[in-house]
């Protein structure tokens, strides 16, 4: 039986991250090691540190990385990707071009005869005003239209000097350490979530950048999974086991 893999925050592009080349390039060493194995790839968000399309115009870069998921497409791989708050702004291109499944909301699916809950992550459970104000306005349909009238040259630099600014600002340039289980916000969104949907198995999400494997009750797990700047983690399921491993230079640790 073949494998379903998840993974999020590589944050591909990032001027805040010195080592972007060598990032991509083992994302790309690890796609190439999972493609005779997965059945299915979840991007769960912020695969890019910004990613805006045009009509006709998308942000130069990221070709290794793009060729390999197509490559997994074309191949059968079912390759989904999960919008974040970095790469909100996706039209048809990676669709069209590339084969991927866009999602803009959370799913919910069965996988193996598990339920999955999946999302990027972000939006669920924090109540940080400011944060809830700033995504509201990139998800503005009307602000999207004016920023498209921006020419590429600046809004392109724009938007990723604006993701760079974002990273430089966090204390040592990391999201902060987990919360605990009473503060960490994606839990009690997991934990809130049950009490209406008992039936779900796996909660799976990325944004946080912290690795985390808990159990929610007796048949739900709440994972959160990682990035792809520094921990270089995914969660493999079989259908029997669900783990969380750290890709390092073509091994892997569970």
């Amino acid at each position: 039986m073949k494998k379903v893999y998840f993974l999020s925050d590589a944050h591909l592009g990032s001027r805040g991250i010195q080592h972007g080349r060598t990032q991509e390039r083992r994302l790309v060493s690890f796609l190439d090691s999972i493609k005779d194995k997965a059945s299915a790839l979840y991007l769960l968000g912020d695969i890019f540190d910004f990613w805006y399309e045009f009509k006709t115009v998308v942000p130069k870069g990221y070709t290794r990385f793009l060729g390999k998921i197509s490559e997994l497409t074309d191949s059968g791989v079912e390759v989904h990707f999960f919008i974040g708050n970095h790469d909100i702004w996706c039209g048809d291109y990676l669709e069209k071009e590339c084969g991927m499944i866009i999602h803009r909301e959370p799913l919910t699916c069965e996988i193996f005869g598990k339920i999955f809950f999946m999302a990027h992550g972000d939006g669920l459970g924090d109540n940080d005003r400011k944060f809830k104000l700033l995504r509201a306005m990139f998800h503005s349909k009307f602000l999207q239209f004016l920023f498209s009238n921006v020419h590429p040259r600046w809004s392109i630099d724009l938007g990723l000097t604006w993701a760079k600014h974002s990273r430089l600002k966090r204390v040592g340039c990391q999201e902060p350490s987990y919360m605990g289980e009473d503060k960490e916000y994606l839990v009690l969104y997991a934990k809130d979530y049950l009490r209406t949907h008992p039936e779900v198995n796996f909660f799976i999400f990325g944004h946080r950048h912290i690795e985390l494997d808990l159990m929610l009750n007796r048949s739900a797990r709440i994972l959160i999974i990682g990035d792809w700047i520094t921990q270089f983690t995914y969660v493999e399921f079989d259908g029997e086991q669900l783990t969380l491993n750290n890709y390092i230079e073509g091994e892997t640790q569970i």
